[in-house]
């Protein structure tokens, strides 16, 4: 067995495709379907599904491919353990945050960056069910996503700063004088809000039957920045994480009305697989974060326009 063979056998369960997979690697398909051969006979297993395309597993071939992910991240872990003894921390950061987070991953990635110069990082929009898939297989090295809600299972977690919600509202339909809004008024509103699939959505969804409501969503998107986008037009009000207002402030033509009654919040933070020893890149970014004091840099946002 050779690592080679293990990244085909990724790179095909990745691409679903023998010619795709083959691109990938950057060898012809029959060199990839030899490798596969080769490594099905060594272990004296089927692996892959036979026929003219394409068919996924054997139920051995699954197994097989679910330790080539876990040596492959522990090869790459090594390196990066041994680059990190010789130059300082460097690769490529993979993190998976869930939209209502992405306004302030940049917080956490910029002071590492200017740590670890060496270091690529990559932000995927992703929901919390993808974050926990990514981290099982390998495809992603840490997750921005919420901690108390619907914990991840098999990841230590870091907390960064308890999310709160705002009404975001055409500002012509909002009393100059009023600074907050309850769940209950906010339930009679024209809604637009985030997807089911979205775990921010079904907070707010939680949140609003904890006050016996069941607001009508008019509009729903997987995209914060297009719920902003329909705030503005002036039909529509949205529920959102505060935490939004520190990217954007308080957009031109709308105005932010504090949640209440009840003042709700969920913790939101780092997870990274639970495994010894634990990828470095996804240490470093933990120790960066445990420097940080997010909750009072996001207290701090005006939620009126400067």
């Amino acid at each position: 067995m050779v690592i080679r063979q293990l990244e085909y056998l990724v790179a095909l369960a990745r691409e679903k495709h023998f010619a795709r997979a083959a691109e990938a690697c950057r060898v012809s398909q029959p060199a990839l379907s030899t490798a596969l051969r080769q490594l099905e006979e060594e272990l004296q297993v089927p692996i892959v599904e036979r026929g003219h395309r394409f068919q996924g597993f054997t139920r051995e071939g699954a197994c097989v491919l679910d330790w080539a992910k876990k040596i492959l991240a522990d090869r790459d872990g090594l390196a990066q353990e041994l680059a990190m003894l010789q130059q300082g921390l460097a690769g490529r950061l993979r993190i998976g945050a869930v939209p209502s987070a992405l306004p302030i991953v940049s917080l956490i990635t910029s002071p590492f960056a200017q740590s670890h110069p060496a270091v690529t990082v990559s932000v995927l929009s992703q929901t919390s069910i993808q974050i926990e898939a990514g981290l099982e297989n390998f495809e992603i090295d840490v997750g921005v996503t919420y901690l108390d809600n619907e914990p991840l299972r098999h990841v230590r977690s870091l907390p960064l700063y308890q999310e709160d919600y705002i009404l975001l509202m055409p500002a012509d339909q909002a009393p100059a004088s009023r600074r907050t809004i309850r769940w209950v008024e906010a339930a009679e509103l024209p809604l637009c809000l985030l997807t089911p699939t979205m775990q921010n959505r079904r907070i707010i969804d939680g949140i609003f039957r904890s006050v016996g409501c069941s607001p009508h969503a008019a509009v729903e998107t997987d995209s914060i920045i297009n719920l902003c986008s329909h705030v503005r037009s002036g039909f529509w009000s949205s529920v959102m994480p505060r935490a939004l207002l520190h990217l954007f402030g308080v957009p031109a033509g709308t105005r932010a009305l504090r949640l209440v009654e009840p003042a709700a919040t969920r913790t939101v933070g780092l997870v990274m697989a639970d495994r010894d020893p634990p990828s470095p890149l996804a240490r470093g970014l933990f120790d960066t974060a445990r420097t940080l004091d997010l909750d009072a840099e996001l207290q701090s946002t005006p939620l009126q326009p400067a």
